[in-house]
């Protein structure tokens, strides 16, 4: 399991946008998104665990990799917003 912290999601349309993100790199991919807690969980068995930060930041958010419950590395520059009703 890949587990992110994105305090830039803070809305449905923004946990439906990372969704879709991670379903179109893989359609089979299980994510799970805790908006309150800005928490999103991947399981994929096809893309290699590297690649999920990427596909965060490109739908438009700022993902920070957590790993046993610590911050394993710190965000990059924050990216355009690509049209959240929020930000």
């Amino acid at each position: 399991m890949n587990t992110f912290e994105v305090k830039d999601m803070t809305c449905s349309h923004c946990s439906s946008t990372i969704t879709k993100a991670v379903k179109a790199r893989d359609p089979g991919a299980t994510v799970q998104i805790d908006i309150s807690a800005h928490r999103v969980q991947i399981e994929s068995d096809t893309v290699p665990a590297g690649q999920w930060s990427d596909v965060i930041r490109q739908a438009g958010y700022t993902p920070v990799a957590i790993q046993d419950g610590a911050q394993a590395a710190a965000p990059a520059a924050a990216p355009v917003r690509k049209g959240c009703c929020c930000g």
